[in-house]
């Protein structure tokens, strides 16, 4: 039987990048579709087909954060999005409006191949196993990529809740920022890089919209992060 090709999104005016991508990732059982604008882009994802989204800021019209500010609001589609090279504040604006990752322009699609395989392992139907997860108020469902806290379902995109999850399954514990980049992104952390730290507030964020007091995301200056439980609650 033929496995069937990964279905792919990508929003970017290079209309010669994406021709090069498309042939690239083909092998590797990835379908990319392409369109140039935000709009469009939008108007597609909506339609639930895709399982994945590259996203460049730099588009004509509306820009690409506009583009994820609309997306986060209906989808937690895994999405890389790529930024112009040393553009710390689009890429940080980007991680806190919901981006899994990031890659700079120019970029070695061997990379993006490697980003695109991490976020698929993590996102729902990426081969999980089927487990359950209690800690705190918190319960996990493994196997569907959902957290919830009493009634309430928190809505986390697959990079955060494989961030969530691997605190959890060493709460009380540190956690290395090496650690969680490994596991949340599938890659390893580097200098100056604050991505995990960006998906951490924004997790933490999520537990607060909810009302969760238990357990909490505790930093540890040089060290990683740690999710603490209050066992007496």
């Amino acid at each position: 039987m033929t496995e069937t090709a990964v279905p792919i999104l990508m929003i970017d005016d290079d209309e010669a990048l994406a021709e090069m991508l498309r042939e690239y990732l083909a092998p590797e059982r990835l379908a990319l579709d392409s369109v140039t604008s935000g709009e469009v882009g939008i108007h597609s994802l909506k339609s639930g087909d895709h399982r994945l989204l590259i996203l460049d800021i730099m588009l004509p019209g509306t820009s690409g954060l506009d583009v994820l500010k609309q997306l986060r609001s209906f989808s937690d589609i895994p999405t890389i999005m790529l930024t112009a090279k040393g553009d710390d504040v689009d890429r940080i604006l980007g991680l806190e409006l919901g981006a899994d990752d990031y890659l700079s322009k120019p970029f070695n699609p061997r990379e993006l191949l490697a980003r695109i395989k991490a976020l698929l392992r993590r996102s729902p139907g990426g081969g999980t196993a089927g487990k359950r997860l209690q800690v705190g108020e918190l319960a996990f469902d493994v196997s569907a990529q959902r957290v919830t806290a009493g009634d309430a379902v928190l809505r986390l995109t697959g990079t955060e809740f494989a961030l969530l999850q691997c605190l959890a399954r060493s709460a009380g514990s540190i956690v290395s920022k090496d650690e969680l980049s490994q596991t949340a992104l599938g890659r390893r952390h580097m200098p100056y890089d604050r991505s995990i730290d960006t998906h951490v507030s924004n997790v933490r964020g999520k537990l607060a919209d909810a009302g969760v007091t238990n357990p909490q995301i505790q930093s540890r200056r040089g060290l990683g992060y740690a999710l603490l439980v209050d066992d007496s609650a």
